[in-house]
């Protein structure tokens, strides 16, 4: 497949990368990527996979936009509160980039259609708010092979994890099980600065972007920590766990589960307190 002359000058910034250059546009335009959730985290990220050349998006998300979710999901303007942000999110991303073929999903993420929906795609990347789907996108990603990148962000931090199945430690590896109720703030409760949504996004993206090319060194085994009131990344190592339920030496989980106590988001002290104290 030849780059056509509008592909040429659309992509021209990463062409002249010798880690992309052709036969990488090429690699990128041919792949897929499931963003689970067109919120804070989900909207850059896709906004920069689809600029990117990514050559098929699906975008899932049940929920509809909320005047309260502008200040980061910029996916979605005002005229768009009340639509279903799958469906907002598609005509944005197309307006960016019509090459870009994206589907939009409008509908929750459950135990019985997470194979169907995830096993179409190259990748997946976790963007959603609640622990229920976190655990439900891992261990489903785990099950089929499929490369997951994981984020998280609430108050002015967050945290970011990539995971090669069978090479690094998977989201259940590093958080066996979810935080007691009550335990973690909602968002409503801790609040969230839109631009650390936008930090963690990015990042997300870039991970991806990394993984579907082939480059770099991804965040396999090492969770990034964002402290956004310091300006200040930190790494914490996570290795697999061999008695992980999904992926470790007898796994228990052998298909898609529901996970109870729907619990939003995960400041990034309370990841990294889990993450020193599993490994």
């Amino acid at each position: 497949m030849s780059l056509s002359k509008a592909q040429i000058a659309r992509y021209s910034r990463q062409l002249v990368l010798p880690e992309v250059g052709v036969a990488g546009q090429q690699r990128l335009l041919a792949s897929s990527v499931l963003v689970v959730g067109a919120g804070g985290l989900g909207s850059p990220a896709a906004l920069y996979l689809a600029a990117a050349g990514v050559g098929r998006l699906g975008v899932l998300d049940s929920d509809t936009v909320a005047l309260s979710n502008l200040h980061r999901q910029i996916l979605h303007v005002t005229a768009d509160v009340g639509r279903p942000k799958a469906q907002s999110a598609q005509e944005r991303l197309r307006a960016l980039n019509p090459e870009t073929a994206i589907t939009a999903i409008h509908e929750r993420l459950t135990a019985v259609n997470a194979r169907e929906l995830i096993q179409g795609y190259d990748l997946v990347l976790d963007g959603s708010d609640n622990f229920p789907t976190r655990y439900l996108v891992n261990d489903t990603c785990m099950l089929l092979g499929k490369p997951l990148v994981h984020g998280g962000v609430v108050q002015f931090g967050g945290q970011a994890l990539t995971v090669l199945p069978r090479r690094g430690a998977c989201f259940r590896c590093v958080f066996p099980e979810p935080p007691k109720a009550g335990a973690i703030p909602s968002c409503q409760e801790a609040g969230v600065v839109g631009a650390a949504a936008g930090v963690l996004g990015s990042l997300m993206a870039h991970e991806a972007l990394k993984v579907l090319l082939g480059v770099g060194e991804p965040l396999i085994g090492r969770l990034v920590v964002f402290d956004g009131k310091a300006s200040r990344f930190r790494e914490v190592p996570v290795r697999r766990d061999p008695a992980c339920a999904v992926c470790g030496e007898a796994p228990t989980i052998h298909e898609p589960v529901a996970v109870d106590e729907p619990v939003c988001g995960e400041p990034a002290k309370e990841a990294a307190w889990h993450a020193s104290k599993s490994h």
